[in-house]
């Protein structure tokens, strides 16, 4: 991502920033049928920590090293706690980390092994954001939250990649899973750069896809509203694709602009509906992702069927994580052949194809 340099707010920095960006964006015919389109897939789960939060983290974590702040901190207990612990330790820099007090311990694994300091919060978690910001204007640490600045221009260079591939051409439409609306506002902020500069003449299609369990964008865009409302606790699922369900999304506004900017859709799928696509992700693909990167799929697929999205458009799909982290959540039933040795080539005949 250092390629774009003279567009961050920073230069190049040390430690593991430095891998961030430059993930591979691949033809994917065999999700065609699937999604009703011409498929392309942009595998952020290629990144240091296996999600594009690293291209935030990249941008953020130094820059606030740089402006004087030893500590780093963090409200997460996914994808960006990790993210942030690994950035902060590869700079030697301490970094706290705040989680729901019931984080499943498998979660708490993985942002463990960078050795964060993991500050376990009773009460609602939701709130956690404000008392975040609150934090850092009180006490000597920089918490990023997930609409920070500097986050979001590190987002930005997923844009320019892609572009830079389709090059001279641009996508029709690019397909993101939506959650507080942050990796929507740095995509957009892209595009703009990129019309302003005068290399690109007509902008991709921003289509955004939520969890139906927590959809606040959905429905407001849907509703022709401008910013969501907040989801209450009743009105709020379960869901597996847990890294999206954010009830209130703290850049929910700029994430709806994004999209009335871009003329996309905003879409919500179901979790069976994430369980087929993140099935299809893998046999037909060969991708492994995360639920909530697999809704991204399910969701171009029922624009696809509303006619939103033409068979003949390129579509590109980003797969915002690994599913290499979510051991049990995709709902595979595993099946396996016992065979003796001194039968397999006998047994192995009669499976394969004749």
């Amino acid at each position: 991502m250092w390629r774009y340099e003279a567009l961050l707010p920073i230069d190049r920095p040390e430690g593991v920033s430095r891998a961030a960006g430059g993930t591979p964006l691949v033809r994917s015919p065999g999700l065609d049928e699937v999604a009703g389109a011409r498929v392309f897939v942009k595998d952020e789960g290629e990144s240091p920590t296996g999600a594009y939060k690293d291209r935030g983290s990249a941008v953020a974590v130094p820059h606030t090293i740089a402006t004087g702040d030893d500590v780093v901190g963090t409200v997460s207990y996914g994808n960006m706690a990790i993210s942030t612990a690994a950035h902060a330790t590869s700079l030697d820099r301490e970094c706290v980390v705040f989680v729901p007090a019931d984080i499943p311990a498998g979660r708490l694994e993985h942002i463990a092994r960078y050795e964060p300091t993991v500050v376990q919060v009773d009460g609602d978690y939701g709130e956690l954001y404000g008392d975040a910001l609150d934090l850092s204007e009180r006490l000597p640490i920089d918490v990023l939250v997930s609409d920070a600045p500097t986050r979001i221009s590190g987002y930005k260079t997923a844009l320019f990649e892609i572009c830079e591939s389709f090059a001279p051409e641009t996508p029709d439409v690019i397909a993101l899973p939506a959650s507080s609306g942050g990796f929507a506002s740095g995509v957009w902020l892209g595009i703009r750069d990129l019309e302003r500069a005068g290399l690109i003449d007509e902008s991709p299609r921003l289509c955004l896809v939520q969890t139906a369990a927590s959809d606040p964008l959905t429905r407001a865009f849907e509703a022709g509203a401008t910013d969501p409302t907040p989801l209450s606790p009743d009105e709020t699922g379960e869901t597996i694709a847990h890294s999206i369900g954010n009830p209130n999304p703290p850049s929910g506004a700029r994430a709806l602009a994004a999209v009335r900017d871009t003329d996309g859709a905003v879409v919500s799928v179901t979790d069976d509906e994430i369980r087929t696509a993140t099935r299809q992700f893998a046999v037909d693909g060969g991708f492994c992702v995360e639920p909530s990167s697999a809704t991204t799929l399910a969701g171009v697929s029922r624009l696809a069927d509303r006619g939103e999205i033409d068979a003949d458009e390129s579509v590109v799909l980003v797969p915002t994580g690994t599913g290499f982290k979510e051991s049990g959540a995709g709902g595979t039933d595993v099946s396996t052949e016992k065979v003796r040795r001194d039968d397999l080539a006998d047994r192995l005949a009669s499976m394969l194809p004749a």
